[in-house]
């Protein structure tokens, strides 16, 4: 009588652990050598994209700003030689994928209850900030550093001050780029508290 009880007991066990929001029984097979990868790519190339933005936008850009047109000699660098662009948004890329993959691996293939628990929501929350960081990024501002470069190369290749034409745009677009950088940061640092406290939520 005490093994049928226990046979009978035992699924209902199994079924419990699978549906606890907290359990790690959640989680899917996932190698263990690819799951460290992934969190390795996550964390640290994370924290040099948003550690990058935060300096652009709370120190680069408002210092290129107050220099006016010799700020853009310093973009062209920056844009053409350095490539900056090129590698915000291939950390962009790379954090955003091992972020998904990771999500997918907590929430065993984006279907479990877990998804809907308190660290899920706030995972979720924090990967919609980083989400919304890339399509700033890709629509607003790669193309205007790009843009701000080109003008900058122009002035260098003229051998002489910026036309009104060229300090205007360069004006418009230094503060087209401020605001846009502001607003990834915000977003970032949302994004980045959420990751940090989302183990903590109460489910």
């Amino acid at each position: 009588m005490k093994l049928l009880a226990n046979a009978v007991a035992m699924p209902h066990l199994s079924a419990a652990i699978c549906i606890d929001p907290n359990s790690r029984a959640r989680r899917t097979t996932m190698p263990p050598a690819v799951f460290l990868l992934l969190r390795f790519i996550h964390v640290v190339i994370g924290v040099a994209w948003a550690g990058s933005v935060i300096f652009i936008a709370m120190f680069l850009f408002p210092t290129l700003k107050a220099t006016g047109p010799n700020g853009g000699a310093v973009m062209t660098y920056l844009t053409q030689v350095k490539r900056m662009p090129a590698y915000l948004m291939g950390g962009v890329i790379l954090t955003i994928l091992s972020g998904l993959a990771l999500y997918w691996n907590d929430s065993a293939g984006f279907s479990s209850q877990w998804m809907s628990s308190g660290p899920g929501r706030t995972f979720g929350f924090g990967g919609v900030m980083g989400i919304l960081v890339a399509i700033i990024g890709g629509a607003v501002n790669a193309p205007t550093a790009t843009r701000m470069g080109e003008i900058g190369a122009e002035i260098k290749a003229a051998g002489g001050p910026p036309t009104a034409a060229q300090a205007a745009e360069l004006e418009r677009l230094s503060g087209k780029m401020t605001m846009a950088m502001r607003a990834t940061a915000v977003l970032l640092f949302l994004a980045i508290t959420a990751m940090a406290v989302a183990r903590y939520v109460p489910a």
